[in-house]
C-alpha cells in the first residue's frame, strides 16, 4: 500500500512539473513585465501568510513590502507613520523628540548632516560628515543599512539609549558615544548684532515661522547704523523649501531664486524675487560648511548667484531634490517622496558636487590655535570671539566694503 500511495504520489509530481513546463511555455508568449502586477503582489503575500513554516501575518508582509518599494527609491523617500508623521510636524515648528541629528545615506554609508544645537549628539561631539560605523556593535553595511535606520527611530520613539561607533570626519580617528534622546528646541533664528555694526544672524534651520523670525529681527534693526549682514547657514540642515525662497526674497530685489523639475506637472516651477527687498544696500556675506543642505543650499546659491552675497567657508554638503508630503487612503499615515530636482539660478545641479563657497576656508583650518593671515589683528566678539571662520568673515567685510 505504500508502494502505490509512493507511486501515485510520483505520478501526480510528474504531472505537476509537466504543467508547469506547459504554463512556462505559454508565458513567454507575454512580456516578462505582465509577470509584475498588483495581483501578484497579493497572491504571493496570501500564499506566504497561508503556507510559510513560520508565521508571519499580513501586516508584517505589507510593512516589508512597503520597505522593499522605498529601499529601491532615493534615501530621502520614505513611508511615515502616524508618528513619524507626527514628529516631522513638530520639528517644523522647532521641537522634536529624538537624538539631534540628521542623516543622508549614500555609497552605503550613514554620514552625519548637522547635529542640532543643545541635542544629544552635538553634546556628545558629533559634528557635520563623521560616519556611523557601527549601531550598537553591529556594524553597517549595505544589507542592514535600512534597518540600522529604523532601529535608531525605534530606539528614539521609545525611549531607548544607542551606542554608536563613528569615524570622525577630518581626521579620521575612531570615537563611540551613548545617546539618550531627549525633547529638542531648534530656533530658527538667533541674532547679535556685534560692536562693530555688522549685524549676525544665525539660521538653524527652515521651519514654519522662519520668515517671520527674520523680519521681525531685521525690522529691529532698521534704525541701526549696520556696516554689514553676516548669514551664518553652517550646519543648517535645510527644511521647508518655501521658507528658503521666501528668505532669499527678503535680500534680493529681483532674479531667478531657483528653479524645480519633476514628472509631475506641479514640481515644474521657477520662483523669481519681488521688488521689495530689506537692506538692500548692506554688503551680504554668507557663511556654509559640508553641514549647510538642502534649503540652505537654495538661498546660499540664489545669494550667490544673484551677485547679493559673498559666499565663505567651505563646500556645502549637494542635495538638490525636493520632496513633498502626500497623503495615504489612511489619513494618519503620508509618503515623504522626491517629487523634484532642483537648479540654482544660474542652472546648477548641485546634488552631490555641493555649492563652492567665493571664499574657501576649510574647517580643521579655523579650528587649530594658529591664527590664519585673514582674521589677523581682529578683536574678539564676546561669545562668538573663539569662532574663527565668522572673524575671517568679519574681516573680510570690513576691509573690502
Amino acid at each position: 500500500m505504500a508502494k502505490i500511495s509512493h507511486y501515485l504520489g510520483c505520478i501526480a509530481l510528474g504531472l505537476a512539473l509537466g504543467l508547469s513546463v506547459t504554463l512556462s511555455s505559454k508565458e513567454n508568449t507575454h512580456r516578462f513585465e505582465d509577470e509584475y502586477t498588483y495581483p501578484m503582489l497579493l497572491d504571493i503575500i496570501d500564499t506566504i501568510e497561508t503556507y510559510y513554516v513560520n508565521h508571519v501575518t499580513k501586516e508584517e508582509l505589507i510593512q516589508a513590502a512597503i520597505g522593499g518599494i522605498f529601499d529601491k527609491l532615493d534615501p530621502y523617500s520614505n513611508f511615515l507613520s502616524h508618528q513619524d508623521l507626527t514628529n516631522l510636524k513638530d520639528s517644523n515648528k522647532g521641537e522634536y523628540f529624538g537624538f539631534g541629528f540628521e542623516v543622508a545615506t549614500e555609497d552605503n554609508k550613514i554620514t552625519i548632516v548637522t547635529p542640532f544645537a543643545g541635542s544629544p549628539a552635538k553634546n556628545a561631539g558629533i559634528q557635520p560628515g563623521d560616519t556611523i560605523l557601527e549601531f550598537n556593535h553591529e556594524p553597517v553595511s549595505e544589507k542592514n543599512l535600512a534597518n540600522i535606520l529604523a532601529e535608531i527611530k525605534r530606539h528614539s520613539l521609545l525611549n531607548l539609549s544607542i551606542n554608536l561607533k563613528m569615524s570622525q570626519a577630518q581626521t579620521g580617528d575612531i570615537f563611540e558615544v551613548t545617546l539618550m534622546p531627549s525633547t529638542i528646541s531648534v530656533n530658527s533664528v538667533t541674532a547679535k548684532l556685534l560692536d562693530n555694526q555688522i549685524g549676525y544672524i544665525k539660521l538653524d534651520s527652515f521651519q514654519e515661522d522662519s520668515t517671520q523670525d527674520l523680519i521681525e529681527q531685521l525690522t529691529l534693526w532698521q534704525k541701526q547704523p549696520l556696516r554689514g549682514l553676516i548669514l551664518d547657514l553652517r550646519n543648517n540642515p535645510g527644511g521647508l523649501l518655501d521658507q528658503a525662497i521666501q528668505i532669499a526674497d527678503i535680500f534680493l530685489s529681483r532674479g531667478r531664486i531657483v528653479s524645480t523639475e519633476g514628472r509631475f506637472f506641479d514640481s515644474n516651477s521657477d520662483y523669481f524675487a519681488s521688488p521689495q527687498s530689506m537692506f538692500s544696500h548692506l554688503p551680504l556675506t554668507v557663511l556654509i560648511n559640508k553641514g549647510s543642505a538642502s534649503a540652505s543650499e537654495v538661498l546660499a546659491a540664489a545669494l550667490q548667484d544673484n551677485g547679493r552675497a559673498t559666499l565663505i567657508g567651505e563646500t556645502s554638503f549637494g542635495k538638490g531634490t525636493v520632496q513633498s508630503l502626500i497623503p495615504t487612503v489612511n489619513h494618519m499615515n503620508a509618503i515623504k517622496l522626491t517629487i523634484a530636482k532642483y537648479s540654482t539660478p544660474n542652472g546648477v545641479d548641485i546634488h552631490s558636487k555641493g555649492i563652492e563657497p567665493d571664499i574657501k576656508v576649510l574647517s580643521e583650518l579655523v579650528s587649530g590655535q594658529e591664527s590664519m593671515p585673514i582674521i589677523a589683528n581682529t578683536s574678539p566678539h564676546d561669545d562668538l570671539a573663539k569662532d574663527k571662520l565668522l572673524n575671517s568673515a568679519i574681516t573680510w567685510m570690513e576691509t573690502n566694503n
